[in-house]
């Protein structure tokens, strides 16, 4: 049975750390338990969780910015932001379905993952928008960006390093970061029939044109309807979204329509269908099934991603889409993570990085979850998780490191 400690203030849980610091004792990071199954087991029989830290600290809608306590759940941060019609941009997916988790996702965790949705192509990730940190390192120190400065590790960009770190440089205890205007309008248009190679160089010449797309997807025919229903056309569904002004919009939707029109049957989704269908997208829907089938993450040139899938239909069993413009693929595997097998292609295609998000535990304790860092590049992370936490109680294993 492990032992979880759920400080209420930054002060204990600084106190907590440096105990363990002091008897080498390892911790499990956690905010809500959400995304705990991402990465390796990790090695530690005490778990220090940031539920407790919770509340937003300052908003000031007029100058888009927030700060909140890590522990904060995503509800409380987007409630506060839609009632002045504002939003995270980088629209972070919510995990619960693909991992059959319960908890409630926290703001710290998204950026501790560095959560990044399908807005991404145009917005940015999740590290894009925060702009400070507190955070507590491996020797129990308070640590504030932009403050006071680590010893050894001056020149370092602390707000990039612990975003998506997972917990493993450190404790993150309050994060300010900027928000953005909900769009006013938004629709999705959507071409009917295309194959993957096809749908790849359709997203690509609609990101070329002068329309301001703000989602690209493809959803093939093995998902399509879990996403968009049989009233419309047949066969796979490359989707398009446009967002802003309502005329704007209009406008736009109109141009991409005619330039698709052509080779392929169009409908547009007006906005509560877009919300729906980009939510859905978000949060992964089709792989929200209750299994534990092994799903990858993968990000890989957008003109790649199709010929990474059919490589892979040729020796395994594999179920996929495509999000960012292809550039982004979720890739279920129907039984063996085949984790060499997708890498080695990846490397022939040009490089990418993987990430193994749901998996059993025996498949973890055999697979490398994250993408093996080059040994230079494994050097360098060495040396920054001995300054952060030079006795390695945060998360040991979590990344497949000790």
């Amino acid at each position: 049975m492990s032992v979880v400690f759920e400080p209420t203030s930054e002060e204990d849980a600084a106190d907590i750390v440096r105990q363990a610091a002091e008897a080498g004792s390892p911790l499990a990071i956690c905010g809500g338990g959400t995304r705990s199954g991402f990465g390796n087991r990790v090695r530690a029989d005490q778990v220090l969780s940031t539920r407790k830290l919770t509340g937003i600290v300052s908003y000031n809608p007029a100058e888009m910015t927030m700060s909140a306590k890590a522990g904060t759940p995503m509800a409380e941060i987007e409630t506060a932001l839609l009632a002045n019609r504002q939003m995270l941009a980088f629209e972070p997916t919510d995990h619960r379905g693909v991992m059959g988790a319960t908890g409630a996702p926290t703001i710290g965790g998204v950026f501790a993952a560095n959560v990044s949705g399908p807005r991404r192509i145009t917005a940015g990730a999740a590290r894009d928008h925060l702009l400070g940190i507190r955070f507590i390192n491996g020797s129990g120190e308070v640590i504030k960006s932009g403050g006071r400065v680590m010893k050894n590790v001056t020149g370092l960009d602390l707000v990039k390093l612990l975003c998506g770190s997972h917990g493993t440089l450190g404790l993150l205890t309050e994060v300010t970061f900027k928000v953005l205007p909900l769009p006013l309008a938004a629709v999705t248009i959507a071409a009917f029939g295309l194959d993957d190679a096809q749908a790849a160089a359709a997203m690509a010449h609609a990101l070329a044109m002068p329309v301001e797309v703000s989602g690209a997807a493809h959803l093939p025919d093995s998902v399509r309807y879990r996403f968009i229903g049989s009233s419309h056309p047949d066969g796979a569904a490359t989707v398009l979204r446009l967002e802003g002004l309502a005329a704007s919009v209009a406008a736009r939707a109109e141009k991409l329509r005619a330039a698709f029109a052509a080779v392929a049957p169009v409908v547009t989704l007006e906005q509560e269908a877009t919300e729906k269908l980009w939510r859905d997208i978000r949060d992964v829907k089709p792989y929200a099934d209750g299994t534990q089938k092994p799903l990858w993450r993968v990000s890989i040139a957008p003109s790649a991603g199709h010929q990474l899938v059919a490589a892979l239909r040729l020796e395994a069993g594999v179920d996929a889409f495509y999000d960012w413009q292809g550039g982004l693929i979720w890739l279920r595997m129907e039984a063996d993570a085949e984790g060499d097998l997708l890498r080695r292609y990846i490397k022939g295609l040009g490089g990418g990085h993987t990430t193994l998000v749901r998996a059993s535990d025996a498949v973890r304790a055999v697979t490398p979850a994250f993408e093996p860092e080059a040994p230079a590049v494994a050097a360098l992370s060495a040396r920054i998780k001995e300054k952060f936490d030079p006795r390695g109680i945060f998360n040991p294993g979590k990344m497949g490191k000790s």
